[in-house]
């Protein structure tokens, strides 16, 4: 699966691709100024729009054709801030307003047409805002670690010929299903490695990952947003996603570090035109 994926978007057995996406875009007003800064002057190659969120609407009126796919979403874990379904969904409400804060409560309690529906639609409307969507990944992996969930998330990837995020093959095991073998046998391309960080806060996971890089497609990922007072006022992880944007945006030592490496900085969309071209 490395060198094949490599070759289908036109590298050679050897070379090592590297995404940089930066989720959350849609999030709040600060998520969306630092991710299209770190997409327009920085090192990320894509980002993934979370479009239930309040200010989604605003992240696409932004956009210029920027290399962007949705981060689908069934959870809102913050307590001074919320967000909900764009269908009508009541099983993916937790009685706060709002999606489910945990993974688990969402698991236990959606149903699972009510979830098809509430992400398909997601996708839908970012199409009808115009975005050119590039890929699919999840919202605190929420789709991607449960069979019955992951269906879901194969569905849309099918119906849409769109590439997805899904974490790495040691992690079959542990998560308990083939969920790469599925994807692959429905002609479905996603990254060869992915770079999983515990929470948010990118700067080691993606350092320690420039030294060790392996052939194929390699999937970073932070979630940069600009320092202001309404980032304070809604995330308690505010300096690290500010410390993600300085990252991208503008410390040079991460380009030096990218081009000693060797690694090729590329997009989602050469995965879902390979995807679709076959």
């Amino acid at each position: 699966m490395v060198t094949e994926l490599a070759r289908r978007l036109g590298f050679t057995d050897d070379d090592c691709l590297v995404i940089i996406n930066c989720d959350d875009l849609g999030m709040c007003h600060a998520a969306n100024s630092g991710i299209y800064e770190a997409l327009r002057s920085g090192v990320a190659t894509s980002a993934s729009l979370m479009v239930p969120c309040p200010w989604a609407r605003e992240a696409s009126s932004a956009y210029l054709g920027e290399d962007v796919g949705v981060h689908l979403t069934l959870n809102a874990e913050y307590d001074r801030y919320r967000w909900g379904p764009i269908t009508q969904a009541p099983s993916l409400l937790d009685g706060d307003g709002g999606f489910p804060r945990t993974v688990d409560d969402v698991w236990d309690h959606a149903d699972l047409d009510e979830t098809r529906r509430e992400l398909r639609s997601q996708v839908e409307r970012a199409i009808l805002w115009g975005f050119d969507v590039t890929h699919l990944d999840s919202h605190m992996g929420t789709v991607q670690l449960r069979p019955e969930f992951f269906d879901l998330y194969l569905e849309l990837a099918i119906d849409f010929g769109l590439p997805l995020r899904l974490s790495g093959a040691s992690t079959e095991p542990l998560i308990g299903f083939p969920f790469r073998q599925l994807a692959a046998d429905e002609g479905v391309l996603y990254p060869d490695h992915f770079v999983y960080v515990n929470g948010v806060g990118s700067r080691r996971s993606i350092e320690r990952a420039l030294f060790d890089l392996r052939p194929g497609v390699t999937e970073l990922y932070a979630h940069p947003a600009a320092d202001t007072p309404e980032l304070r006022a809604i995330a308690d992880d505010w300096a690290a996603r500010v410390d993600d944007h300085h990252l991208l945006s503008h410390d040079s030592g991460l380009r030096t570090m990218i081009e000693r490496s060797g690694a090729h900085l590329v997009g989602w969309r050469s995965l879902r035109d390979a995807m679709r071209a076959d």
